[in-house]
């Protein structure tokens, strides 16, 4: 597998210029394949953390963030939507893996799930937060603060309005034309396992992995063991 050799951005440092004049044909051979996403949640999950989110847009600016969080969702969990099979609204996590799940919460909020496993199973993993690493001007823009970076893309919520993930991004898949998960050269050293934020239902299953070094991590930094 290709690498593009990138470095985590602070308010003092611009991003790795080999990331941001990436074409897109480079980021199709980087990107990891739509096989690499038809696999088990919980495997899938923690092995997101340390890969790269990127997005072209319409004008050929690119967003990239590296992924410091996520949350597993299995179908036979009473905490995930498709627990009560397909729906309307949840028939993107029935589709094979590798393509993007987006709903809205609260009514105005959007949160952004990548899909794993096979099609039918209806599962995926949400992205909790991420460390920009390009386009941040934009996605301080998009989320009408002047706040630190590692504040940017804390959240479910604030991740996808920085990358402007909507509804009409559900089912899109995240393998090519214009939004790609690729590998990065940053070597992960502990990963932190606890139960998911903000649920009732199977609220103790150790579901959650954050890059326990990361301060773009959501304030629930307790974990219950290390990988």
């Amino acid at each position: 597998m290709h690498q593009l050799q990138v470095t985590i951005a602070t308010d003092h440092d611009i991003p790795e210029r080999a990331l941001e004049e990436a074409d897109d044909e480079m980021l199709d051979r980087l990107a990891f394949p739509p096989e690499w996403f038809v696999r088990p949640t919980d495997i899938v999950a923690p092995e997101l953390i340390g890969t790269i989110l990127i997005r072209r847009l319409s004008d050929g600016q690119l967003l990239a963030a590296r992924i410091v969080e996520t949350e597993a969702y299995n179908a036979d969990d009473p905490a995930s939507h498709s627990w009560c099979g397909p729906t309307q609204r949840n028939r993107a996590m029935f589709e094979s893996g590798g393509c993007l799940y987006v709903y809205r919460i609260y009514g105005v909020h959007r949160c952004v799930n990548i899909v794993t496993g096979r099609e039918g199973e209806g599962t995926a993993v949400l992205l909790r937060a991420a460390e920009p690493l390009a386009g941040i001007a934009i996605m301080r823009q998009r989320r009408g603060i002047n706040a630190p970076i590692a504040k940017l893309l804390s959240g479910p919520a604030n991740l996808a309005r920085a990358f402007g993930f909507d509804l009409d991004d559900n089912c899109r898949r995240c393998t090519g034309e214009g939004i790609w998960v690729i590998p990065s050269r940053y070597q992960r050293k502990r990963i932190g396992i606890s139960p998911r934020i903000g649920i009732v239902r199977a609220a103790d299953a150790l579901l959650r992995f954050f890059d326990l070094d990361s301060p773009a991590v959501s304030v629930h930094r307790r974990a219950r063991c290390v990988l």
